[in-house]
Formats: structure tokens, C-alpha cells, sequence
């Protein structure tokens, strides 16, 4: 079942890429898949330029193998004041409830996309791999990476964005079913009816482009790895499955709601970044609406939610946390995330 091309892309011995999972991992879960034969990534989007650096220093100290670095391209929106007004209202009862005084300004959100700093800063590793999340960074720094020799891929949600990405030159296509976990990769459209399951998503895909496919969404275990290569993925990308694994750094509250038969209610919202990601629904989701009109545009609808989260963790509360996940749970175990690779791949 294994695609050459893709083994060319990946340069692993294995099809398996870990999805990056900002804000739930460290350099420790790339190195882990890394070393198993799949490919590690490393989440950049929430990082400092220097952690950045200091993250990918740990990488190359304890591995040979390949590795990928991934990126938000969004456009940065504007720090809408009205909007912020607006949102803080509709918040303010659960402040009044934790007892707490919002803060809010423009320099308040941490999810910022690629640029030519982030470029200067990684340039000299001459890094593998890079996945990019939200479409592409710009001709000029699409161009600039390509002189590393550095191979680039991109998730699409679409057959449209598919097209549209292999029309730009990317080396790979990360499909991303309407079932995985955490923010949805569209940028075409901001319509989430368009979002389609990986099973309806991968064959269409595969029916239109050349580019190597890369399967992600509900893929928990070595079936659906199987299952994903004969639909006409190359390999797969796997992020819930990993979030109980010893190398991840998924928080008590996160973990506790995985193990719990809640996990299994998931939904697209908006409420916590301003862009549509899946969650495992809690209070915040319920109360607020799925899709609230009033969360701020992306990334800065995560400024106020993220002081709510503050204070409700410390009352052991995931009231108003992003227990970003998938809808398929069944293969999160409590095991390494090299033990966890090999059982992925076990059948391929």
C-alpha cells in the first residue's frame, strides 16, 4: 500500500506524520515520532521566535531523522475595539462569576503567521519539512523556502483548496476530514457547510490532483491508517490519537475529559480563537453557541477567553478551555508516543 512518492516526501519508514498540536506539545512528541519512523512535527504557530529556535535545537540534538515545522498563514486581522466591547458583554457574566476584571488590548493574541523573521530565524537548519495551516504564506516567502530545498505541504479541506494548492507547487496535500480535532485548515471559504468527512474528501481529492495525499481526521488506529491508503492517501496525519501519550503535554483537565465518555460529543466553534476548531463541547460551547456571531475575528477572540480559562483551571474547572480533539477518541492510550507510531503502522 505504501506510495513511493510519498516516501519520497516524507523521507520516513513509516506513512505516518504526528499532526501539530499547538499548545499541547513540545519538541519531546516530535522527537518521539521522529525516532519511531514517522514524521514529528513541531507546532510553531504559538511559539517565540526564540523558543522557536531553542525547540528546533532540541530536535536536531536528539535526532537524524526527519522532522516538520508548522505555521499558521492566516492574514492578521485588525484589533476591532467595537467588537471587543461587543464580545465583553456578551462575557461578562462568567467574569462576574469568577470574580475577575477583564483585560483586553491588540497586542494580546500569541497566533501569528508566517513571516520573514520566522524565515531568517529557522533558515539556517534547513528544515526537512514545513506544513502550513490556513492556505500559504506569500509568493516571495513560498519561493524563499523552496531555495532551503525544503519540501512544503498544506491542508485542504476542499477539493477546491487541494486544487488551488497544487496549482501553487506543494509538494504534498494534507486532507483534512471534517473529524479531526482543532482548527479547521480552510481558507477558500469561511462557509463550514462545505466541510466534508475524510472518508467523502480523500477519494475526490485523489481523483483531481497528482500531489501526494495525506489523510487526516478520525484516524485512530492501524484500520484506519489502512483504510485512509487504499481510499488514495499516501500516508496519514494523526493528532487526537496522541493526546494521552506520555511525550504529549495535554493538561490534567484536557486528559481527564479524553479518558470521559464526554469526549465523545465534539463540535466545530468559535468561541475560543474566532475560527471554527473542534472541541470537545463544555460549558462555554453550550452557553455561548457553537458558531457565536460575536466572537472577535481571529486570533483575538482567544484574549478574553483565555483569562476566563486561566481562572476556571485553577478551580479545576474546563469550563472555558479548548479541549481541542477529534471525534474519534478510541485510540488515544496512555502509552509513548514511539510505542503508539509502531502500533499505527503495524499493518501497513
Amino acid at each position: 500500500m505504501y506510495n513511493g512518492n510519498i516516501m519520497d516526501l516524507l523521507g520516513t519508514e513509516l506513512p505516518i506524520v504526528q499532526s501539530p498540536m499547538a499548545g499541547i506539545q513540545d519538541s519531546a512528541l516530535t522527537i518521539a515520532v521522529s525516532e519511531a519512523g514517522g514524521l514529528g512535527s513541531l507546532a510553531c504557530g504559538m511559539l517565540s521566535l526564540e523558543k522557536i529556535i531553542s525547540e528546533i535545537r532540541l530536535i536536531k540534538e536528539a535526532t537524524d531523522k526527519p522532522y516538520n515545522l508548522n505555521f499558521f498563514c492566516h492574514e492578521m486581522a485588525d484589533y476591532k475595539e467595537k467588537q471587543h466591547l461587543k464580545w465583553q458583554e456578551k462575557l461578562k457574566p462568567y467574569f462576574d462569576e469568577l470574580g475577575i476584571e477583564v483585560e483586553s488590548g491588540p497586542n494580546s493574541a500569541n497566533r501569528m503567521p508566517f513571516n520573514h523573521d520566522i524565515a531568517d530565524a529557522i533558515e539556517t537548519f534547513n528544515p526537512e519539512f514545513i506544513s502550513f495551516h490556513f492556505g500559504l504564506p506569500d509568493k516571495i516567502l513560498l519561493e524563499r523556502i523552496k531555495t532551503w530545498g525544503t519540501k512544503i505541504v498544506s491542508s485542504a479541506t476542499t477539493v477546491q483548496e487541494a486544487l488551488w494548492l497544487e496549482s501553487q507547487g506543494v509538494d504534498g496535500i494534507i486532507a483534512q476530514g471534517l473529524e479531526a480535532g482543532g482548527h479547521r485548515g480552510m481558507f477558500l471559504s469561511d462557509d463550514i457547510s462545505t466541510q466534508i468527512g475524510v472518508s467523502a474528501l480523500v477519494p475526490q481529492i485523489a481523483n483531481k490532483v497528482k500531489t501526494p495525499i495525506i489523510a487526516a481526521g478520525g484516524i485512530g488506529d492501524s484500520r484506519g491508517v489502512q483504510a485512509a491508503l487504499v481510499l488514495g492517501a499516501s500516508a496519514v496525519q494523526i493528532g487526537t490519537a496522541y493526546l494521552l501519550c506520555s511525550d504529549a503535554k495535554t493538561s490534567r483537565l484536557h486528559r481527564s475529559a479524553i479518558k470521559n465518555f464526554k469526549s465523545q460529543h465534539t463540535a466545530l466553534t468559535n468561541v475560543f480563537s474566532g475560527r471554527p476548531a473542534r472541541s470537545i463541547v463544555n460549558r462555554a460551547m453550550k452557553e455561548l453557541g457553537y458558531m457565536n456571531p460575536l466572537a472577535p475575528t481571529f486570533p483575538h477572540a482567544s484574549i478574553e477567553m483565555t483569562q476566563l480559562r486561566g481562572h476556571a483551571e485553577k478551580l479545576n474547572s474546563d469550563d472555558f478551555s479548548p479541549l481541542w480533539c477529534g471525534q474519534n477518541t478510541s485510540g488515544c492510550k496512555e502509552i509513548s508516543a514511539r510505542e503508539l507510531t509502531l502500533l499505527l503502522a503495524s499493518k501497513c
